[in-house]
């Protein structure tokens, strides 16, 4: 977000600090109204196939949000960009972490929650550096792009886990 912010105010057309607390308030609103529901729904269908299959689509649009912020020049494109985000969190986070905790091992709960935690906070880190670095050196449209293709690399090895999630449980 801190590099999202700062491309917000250098490179879009009337971007401000205020339209960059914006672009996450919408994120997070548009996340947060439709998770309950896609959980609710997720939920209703015993197994991870459907899981699965909704935490891929989530992924996928999150990976096509790096692709569109290589066309954002206005306002309304973040905006826009970052409904498309919120939708895709929605989709993605409740799905795979239905996934996660049925396939949790017993006794081992706070053990292996930290560890998907701490290797998400340590990938988060990392992210935020050499997204700086990269955005700095190369500039925002190889950042954007090495964002989608790494986003849409990282989905498809998502389909790793699929012959798991397709076993009855």
């Amino acid at each position: 977000m801190p590099i999202l912010a700062v491309f917000i105010t250098e490179q879009v057309d009337g971007g401000t600090i205020l339209l960059a607390g914006m672009a996450s308030t919408v994120y997070l609103f548009v996340k947060s109204v439709l998770q309950i529901p896609v959980a609710r729904l997720i939920d209703m269908t015993k197994g991870d196939n459907d899981d699965f299959w909704v935490m891929i689509s989530g992924s996928l649009l999150i990976s096509l949000c790096g692709f569109l912020y290589l066309f954002v020049s206005l306002p309304w494109h973040v905006i826009a960009v970052q409904i498309i985000y919120g939708v895709a969190g929605a989709l993605s986070f409740p799905a795979w972490q239905a996934i996660f905790t049925r396939h949790i091992d017993k006794r081992e709960e706070g053990l292996e929650w930290s560890l998907y935690f701490t290797a998400t906070d340590l990938g988060a880190a990392l992210s935020a550096v050499l997204g700086g670095a990269i955005a700095q050196i190369f500039g925002y449209k190889f950042l954007f792009l090495a964002v989608g293709i790494l986003s849409l690399l990282g989905t498809l090895l998502l389909g790793g886990i699929y012959s798991q999630v397709r076993k009855p449980r």
